[in-house]
């Protein structure tokens, strides 16, 4: 079975893709402002599907470690899934 390829869903604002975690595919979602404000937050304009697919490694780990502490699908990515801890 092929993962569904992710796309942007205009009436929830919502990037949905998929992410392959052993032998399934789980379901998740991450918010246009969410992908906005961790990966482009000095741009004027952006598309939120380019922001997920520039920026997928790093989106699925979270999703993967939401995961692993419990979460069931559909994962619901928020801000601080995405927290980066900044190099001192």
């Amino acid at each position: 079975m092929t993962t569904p390829a992710p796309f942007l869903h205009e009436a929830s604002g919502c990037v949905r893709f998929w992410v392959n975690i052993g032998p399934d595919d789980v379901g998740a979602t991450i918010r246009r402002e969410t992908l906005h404000y961790h990966f482009n937050p000095h741009g004027a304009a952006d598309d939120p599907l380019a922001l997920y697919l520039s920026h997928a490694d790093l989106i699925d780990e979270a999703v993967r470690r939401r995961v692993r502490e419990g979460s069931r699908e559909p994962v619901m990515l928020r801000d601080p899934d995405l927290h980066i801890p900044r190099a001192r």
